[in-house]
């Protein structure tokens, strides 16, 4: 049985979308590692795309600082498992410089990468994949293939797996949703994620909320730092379960409603995958195409105003000033996205 390794350590909805490949690698026979950071480990722990999951804690390394002797030490003892595994194969998914010292010290015969990559992570390969024509515009899921393509496989199916949820978690979501009214549709409101400038306009927000509480039961998540944006919207009003969910809970709420609305995040990401809800993810400095939810053209939408700028790619700062500053974050505006969710739960505000 051959091995592969891939190395993707982040980000949440970059772990997501990297999970079909490592079916098709489990379909065709091989045995998967899988080294990841925090954010995607719940994501890869238990399950089925995975035979071995290498816990790398960045965040923990980085807070204790670089060059900490216990890093060193826990970083050997991690290495010593990839590399008792002896894998004939690694895969740079993520093309970059945290990525490539894994690489080089993985023990892969063969250690792959696409030609699109920064900060020198090439350095790490010793096979280089051309870049295709379209992989620069192709969804994130469709471009993880190349790699399965470049060895031969078949790429026909895009197949999502997630770890089974325990009862207890299953009990407790239940407990948040006791009171929720399931005569109406359930719908979540994720609107917070990690950077500003991907934030869809709070008043935006408002007049979505301040619609759809005519028609449906609505669910806000979100972290203790967004509860102020939560609130400003009008989570308070209706059931508001900031800071009560984790990843893994999250997973199992989400698999109970009918629609998530949500911007470009971890969220989005997560209900896509979890494959029982509607998703409307809404996009502005990052493009849709690439990383929107797809697959069923009448159930996941992707969608950002249609600006000239967009997408611009800089998700940390906006290029622009003055009056066009984070003007992507003002579009669509709450008529599109209601005139959506209306579509998805089949609402006739006519007949309310």
């Amino acid at each position: 049985m051959k091995k592969v390794l891939i190395v993707r350590l982040s980000s949440m909805g970059d772990i997501i979308f990297h999970i079909p490949l490592a079916n098709i690698f489990k379909k065709n026979g091989y045995q998967v590692g899988w080294i990841v950071s925090e954010k995607g480990y719940e994501l890869l722990k238990d399950n089925p795309c995975v035979d071995n999951v290498y816990f790398a804690p960045a965040k923990k390394w980085k807070k204790r600082g670089w060059l900490n002797p216990k890093n060193f030490f826990e970083f050997i003892s991690l290495l010593r498992q990839i590399r008792k595994e002896k894998y004939d194969i690694a895969i740079d998914c993520q093309r970059m410089f945290k990525s490539m010292y894994w690489m080089i010290l993985s023990g892969a015969k063969r250690r792959i990468i696409s030609e699109d990559t920064r900060e020198f992570a090439q350095l790490g390969a010793n096979e280089i994949i051309p870049q295709s024509l379209n992989s620069r515009s192709q969804h994130v899921v469709l471009s993880s293939f190349e790699f399965a393509k470049y060895l031969g496989l078949n790429t026909d199916e895009i197949k999502f797996t997630l770890p089974e949820t325990p009862d207890d978690v299953k009990k407790y979501i239940e407990g948040l949703l006791k009171n929720a009214d399931k005569t109406r549709p359930l719908v979540i409101i994720a609107p917070a994620t990690t950077r500003d400038v991907k934030h869809w306009d709070r008043d935006n927000w408002k007049v979505v909320v301040k619609e759809l509480e005519k028609y449906c039961t609505l669910i806000f998540t979100g972290t203790e730092n967004d509860r102020e944006l939560l609130k400003y919207i009008g989570a308070d009003n209706n059931i508001n379960l900031c800071g009560k969910t984790n990843l893994e809970s999250l997973r199992e709420l989400f698999s109970r409603v009918d629609l998530v609305i949500s911007p470009d995040s971890g969220s989005a990401h997560l209900a896509w995958a979890s494959a029982k809800p509607a998703v409307i993810a809404i996009f502005t400095c990052t493009p849709p195409k690439k990383y929107g939810p797809f697959g069923n053209d009448e159930k996941y939408f992707a969608i950002n105003g249609g600006l000239p700028c967009q997408p611009c790619w800089h998700t940390k700062t906006c290029p622009n000033e003055g009056d066009k500053n984070k003007l992507c974050t003002k579009y669509p505006k709450p008529d599109e996205i209601l005139n959506i969710v209306k579509k998805i739960l089949k609402i006739n505000t006519a007949s309310q």
